[in-house]
């Protein structure tokens, strides 16, 4: 078996990557059950990573936005009102 990194381990473009190599994987459907068992437990991981990564990357988005004076104050962004 190759060896992996651990999905805390990985940036989301690495760990997103290796998500749809198991997804192709595990849709062929010849894997045998505790491989196929193996590479699902390995996807959920590789999600759960990504996902986490994703509401970091949400919690740093910033915007600028006009203040009074004619020049721009950054805030945070409000993705309820994009």
């Amino acid at each position: 078996m190759v060896k992996t990194k651990p999905p805390e381990k990985l940036k989301y473009e690495q760990a997103f990557e290796e998500l749809g190599t198991l997804v192709e994987q595990l849709e062929t459907g010849d894997l045998p059950l505790e491989e196929a068992l193996e590479l699902y437990e390995r996807g959920q991981a590789l999600a759960a990573r990504c996902t986490e990564l994703l509401e970091h990357a949400e919690l740093r988005l910033r915007q600028l936005i006009p203040d009074q004076s004619g020049g721009y104050v950054e805030t945070d962004l409000d993705l309820e009102d994009a």
